[in-house]
């Protein structure tokens, strides 16, 4: 069997995944099954075969395994949001189509990955000011204290999903073109080489001011995302490890600086450290959701309570709907009610998929054959795989909780779209590598 029929193989269990959820919420909601779950899961077959023909077409030699993971952790974000509200999954369906179009659009017409190095500077550029316009008045819009998406006409769109995108673009084409100088460096200072000013200075000045502008929209979770994949992708383009440990001890001390003055972050470390001290429990922005989703994971045991079994106290008001039990539960806490409803094993499912989609980045990065194909497949699988334990482990108060969306499951159309994207990147740099020479 060829490795695209295989992959066209693979994309049925997820169609039956979300036919058997939705007919368990149906189930439960009206306590009659009709046939709208075989439809729905169709129209979501038809959908992911459509993107499929889009690979076999413009991209016949690459990976044949990851987009049947992303359509699993879609379908199974669908069915959670449709048990929430019928509303959301309505909502991200749509997006979902965009971004497979997104996707398709990406596919077909990046066919040479030389035109992304050509105008890395310009795509650095670009990423930057988006990462600004959240603070700008009029079109920036605050969430629980950061400054995280723009409003566009109706759609508010969040603007650090794309901007991750370009600065890995950036430090891989860069990386690709000084990765000799910072490998062989010059003066020494306190046992680190440091390469000349002139070739380290674009680096940390771009790098640098991503950062900077992260802290200032007070997005924390990606800068993290930001920064560890800036190391992953120097550890890659040196092999040198004195580099991501200098990073890692720059990051302690500037966590340290940061948490210790910036009274937003101190309010997430305070819930994080403990989250069932009654003041903060009752306390506004205090640790409440944390202490639900802890909860609510707990509830949910080894095997789960099912599909649309989870107490969540929706209430609908107009356009508007909450989930009181577990506040957010459609974005932030969207892991913490599929545990809760698929249990342990569940929740354990959920990772190893995303483990296997890092991995299979990983092993396309390994196969590239060209030095910025290879960074950048890194930076791309390092801010995938970031974003995920950045998320999932402030859920699970690993971390403290900061707010980015799950990939492909959370609610939101600016996730969806970016990772689609950034997926397309992947398989493309995949299908540079294993094309026969």
């Amino acid at each position: 069997m060829t490795a695209r029929n295989r992959e066209a193989l693979a994309l049925v269990p997820s169609a039956l995944l979300l036919t058997a959820g939705l007919a368990a919420i149906f189930l439960r909601r009206d306590e009659f099954l009709s046939n709208e779950s075989l439809v729905y899961g169709g129209v979501f077959l038809g959908l992911c075969l459509a993107a499929h023909l889009v690979i076999r077409w413009s991209a016949p030699n690459a990976d044949p395994y990851i987009f049947p993971l992303v359509a699993v952790l879609a379908c199974l974000g669908l069915v959670e949001l449709y048990r929430i509200d019928e509303s959301f999954a309505q909502a991200q369906a749509r997006w979902f189509v965009i971004g497979l179009v997104m996707f398709a659009v990406t596919l077909a017409s990046v066919r040479d990955l030389r035109w992304l190095q050509d105008n890395k500077y310009t795509i650095a550029l670009a990423s930057l000011v988006v990462l600004l316009l959240p603070r700008v008045p009029g079109i920036g819009q605050s969430t629980n204290g950061a400054y995280l998406s723009i409003s566009v006409g109706p759609m508010s769109v969040q603007a650090a999903e794309f901007a991750k995108i370009g600065i890995v673009v950036f430090l891989a084409g860069y990386l690709r073109d000084t990765r000799q100088v910072l490998i062989h460096g010059g003066r020494r200072i306190l046992g680190l080489s440091l390469p000349p000013l002139r070739h380290l200075g674009p680096l940390l000045v771009i790098w640098g001011t991503a950062m900077l502008m992260l802290i200032f929209i007070r997005d924390l979770g990606s800068s993290l995302m930001f920064f560890g994949a800036f190391l992953a992708l120097l550890y890659v383009a040196t092999g040198r490890l004195s580099y991501p440990l200098a990073g890692i001890g720059a990051f302690a001390a500037g966590a340290w600086f940061v948490g210790s003055r910036v009274g937003h972050v101190q309010d997430r470390v305070a819930a994080w450290r403990d989250p069932l001290d009654p003041e903060l429990f009752n306390a506004t922005g205090g640790s409440y959701q944390l202490a639900q989703s802890l909860f609510a994971q707990a509830d949910g045991g080894l095997f789960g309570r099912g599909f649309g079994q989870a107490e969540l106290g929706t209430m609908v008001d107009g356009d508007l709907v909450t989930t009181p039990l577990l506040p957010a539960s459609q974005t932030d806490m969207i892991y913490a009610l599929i545990v809760n409803e698929t249990g342990l094993l569940g929740g354990a499912a959920i990772l190893l998929a995303y483990l296997l989609i890092v991995q299979r980045g990983f092993r396309i990065a390994s196969l590239a054959r060209d030095p910025f194909h290879k960074l950048l497949a890194t930076g791309l699988s390092a801010v995938f795989a970031l974003q995920v334990f950045v998320i999932v482990g402030g859920v699970t108060k690993v971390i403290p909780l900061t707010g980015v969306t799950l990939p492909f499951m959370s609610y939101g159309g600016s996730s969806l779209m970016a990772n689609f994207i950034l997926l397309a990147l992947l398989l493309r740099v995949s299908e540079t590598a294993r094309r026969p020479a």
